[in-house]
């Protein structure tokens, strides 16, 4: 009985594996053509997405609007400055914010750029019933807690800026 049981267990990991390397291996996909269509990696693209459509928004609204901490946009939005993509200024409002504002060549980029691997990933998981979200979301947070990894920042996905790289804690 134990080893029909786990033959069953090893089966369910195998179809897990599989659905996680499609997974993965598309969001590589469709963020390698954002990056050849506009020279932005897929985290940029995706702040500067979320700066498009607010324009002299604050960088906790970009955190908000694209799920992320404000470290990691923080970070994403000196970038996009250097590149000239877009802009900071104080803000009118209140002089302790700062209004970030989309550039011509920021939006530019916009343009060309292909759906971003996070769209992508928040399209699909918004045509999963709402049993099939909180299923998925209690066995990815009980992934992470048995990998050791459910403390560790999460970060945007593709943002891979080595600066940003920090050695995993051992349990």
């Amino acid at each position: 009985m134990a080893s029909k049981k786990r033959r069953r267990s090893n089966f369910t990991i195998v179809i897990a594996v599989g659905a996680f390397r499609r997974i993965l291996r598309e969001l590589r996909v469709v963020a390698r053509k954002t990056e050849l269509a506009t020279g932005l990696s897929a985290a940029q693209l995706l702040v500067l997405s979320a700066v498009s459509a607010t324009p002299g928004c604050s960088v906790n609204d970009i955190a908000q609007a694209t799920m992320t901490d404000r470290s990691s946009v923080a970070a994403i939005v000196e970038r996009l400055i250097d590149g000239g993509y877009v802009t900071r200024v104080p803000s009118a409002d209140d002089r302790r914010r700062a209004s970030i504002t989309i550039t011509s060549k920021g939006r530019r980029a916009t343009v060309k750029a292909p759906p971003s691997p996070t769209a992508l990933l928040l399209k699909g998981l918004g045509r999963l019933s709402s049993v099939e979200l909180r299923g998925l979301t209690r066995g990815l947070v009980g992934l992470t807690e048995q990998m050791g990894i459910a403390d560790e920042p999460a970060g945007m996905l593709f943002d891979d800026a080595v600066s940003r790289v920090r050695p995993r804690r051992r349990r």
